[in-house]
């Protein structure tokens, strides 16, 4: 191979890693987020269907173990919460590597690709400015 086949060959290579991995994450988000929905049906279900004096089972690989309501309720909550850390971190990480694909292929950034929500504190200051 001559030099420029080598050189468009390394290109084309870099680019189908780098959307490779952009594909990745996104994978790994949509995965994250069913089992952030399951968890929420599980913790809907603890709240409604039970009474608190009950037991509960609850799959762990492939045994059945039975818990406490509270205590599992509390369990699923804490997972709830390590899967909102987690689906934040990769959508941080999918925006870099978006970045970088796009900065390999000679596009320009997105803009408003690296908007963050308003937090409640600063929803709340603009709620009362809008109500004087």
């Amino acid at each position: 191979m001559d030099a420029g086949s080598q050189r468009v060959l390394e290109y084309l290579t870099e680019v189908e890693e780098a959307a490779e991995e952009v594909i990745t994450t996104r994978q790994q988000i949509v995965d994250l987020d069913l089992k952030r929905n399951r968890n929420r049906e599980a913790l809907n279900a603890l709240k409604h269907e039970l009474s608190d004096s009950e037991n509960v089972k609850v799959c762990f690989g492939n045994m059945f173990i039975q818990f406490n309501k509270s205590k599992t309720r509390d369990m699923v909550q804490k997972d709830q919460e390590q899967l909102d850390k987690e689906i934040n971190n990769l959508r941080r990480e999918l925006k870099a590597k978006f970045n970088h694909l796009n900065e390999i292929q000679g596009k320009p950034e997105l803009r408003g690709y690296s908007l963050s929500p308003l937090s409640a504190e600063e929803l709340k200051a603009i709620n009362s400015l809008l109500k004087t």
